[in-house]
């Protein structure tokens, strides 16, 4: 029984800025946004146990709509092996539900995220041009964005794959969410969130373009994504964003009492560092790299509350046990060229 926060998707720094420099549409929805975001925190409570499926590796998906409501789980649209009921926010969320479950099953043979065959619920089409999406201990909530900043938040699977990979952080870890374990609990979102596009591509390190929320910036905006895992700080530089404020290296670690003390911030620092791992090891990043981290995710002496540093020390001996001393060489180098150790 692990108590769960509600991990969502766009930071406050980003809705911030929104508020600051946005027009008076915008600054109310991110307004709101920001405000729901605090209020889901105050009243995170222990999580219910969920409905779990019968046998290992089976895949129950479980889609509701709650038609610009407030209210979860909201309306059910559709359940496993029923056909498409045209909406396209139900599909994606339907179809990247499924890529994720799949990732954790083909390639770490993890049954669902709790390990135990957890059904995956999700909810679209919630609040009124809601700008975020978050995973809030039992299920998947996206909302549809405003269409100016954001466009709807099940168009990027990397984003759904992030939010799913809380739950396995969550049971297997439980990392404190503040200071360098929340960073490091943010990172794990990413990278996990990038292997599941990268898997869902077939995509090499080499070919990934290690951007997290491809396509969510709606039309207009100057950016790529949310967060570069190769280029920290240069996802987006937007009149109304900013610039992308992540650091890429410890020398730029940023010092903050906001943002759960710089969560996603700073998870700029270890995103950069798998990346540079991923790519020197070169072929599929979820293989040898992406192992590496899933086996220190799931090491029962990783702290809850652990640092950067004993993070790193973990993935290059679970990258030595597992892939040899060839691979864990290039994890340890690259912790080293971002200043953790």
């Amino acid at each position: 029984m692990h108590s769960y926060r509600p991990y969502s998707v766009i930071p406050p720094y980003i809705l911030r800025r929104i508020i600051d420099n946005g027009s008076e549409l915008q600054q109310r929805c991110a307004r709101q946004t920001l405000t729901h975001v605090q209020t889901l925190m105050a009243h995170s409570h222990g999580k219910v146990d969920a409905p779990l499926v019968t046998s290992p590796g089976e895949l129950v998906r479980d889609i509701y709509d709650a038609k610009q409501k407030e209210t979860l789980p909201g309306e059910q649209v559709r359940y496993e092996g029923q056909p498409s009921n045209g909406d396209v926010a139900v599909n994606e969320a339907y179809d990247y539900l499924g890529v994720t479950h799949d990732f954790f099953w083909q390639i770490y043979q993890r049954n669902s995220l709790d390990n135990q065959g957890m059904i995956l619920s999700g909810t679209v089409h919630y609040g009124k041009e809601y700008q975020n999406a978050f995973w809030n201990g039992q299920q998947m909530v996206f909302g549809d964005g405003d269409g100016e900043i954001f466009n709807r938040f099940t168009i990027a699977i990397d984003v759904v794959a992030h939010e799913l990979s809380h739950g396995v952080t969550e049971t297997e870890a439980n990392l404190i969410y503040f200071e360098q374990a929340g960073a490091l609990n943010e990172s794990l979102s990413d990278v996990f969130g990038s292997l599941v596009k990268q898997y869902h591509k077939q995509q090499t390190a080499a070919e990934a373009d290690w951007i997290i929320g491809e396509g969510l910036l709606a039309k207009g905006i100057h950016g790529r994504g949310l967060r570069s895992m190769s280029e920290p700080g240069t996802a987006y530089d937007d009149p109304l964003l900013g610039k992308d404020p992540q650091p890429a290296h410890m020398k730029d670690y940023v010092k903050t009492r906001e943002d759960n003390g710089g969560v996603h911030l700073n998870s700029g620092i270890p995103n950069r560092a798998f990346y540079l791992a991923a790519t020197a090891v070169g072929g599929h990043a979820w293989k040898q790299t992406g192992y590496a981290w899933y086996d220190t995710v799931c090491d029962k002496s990783l702290a809850q509350d652990a640092d950067f540093a004993a993070f790193a020390k973990l993935t290059i001996k679970h990258g030595e046990k597992r892939s040899g001393k060839k691979v864990s060489a290039a994890i340890e180098r690259a912790w080293k060229d971002v200043g953790v150790l």
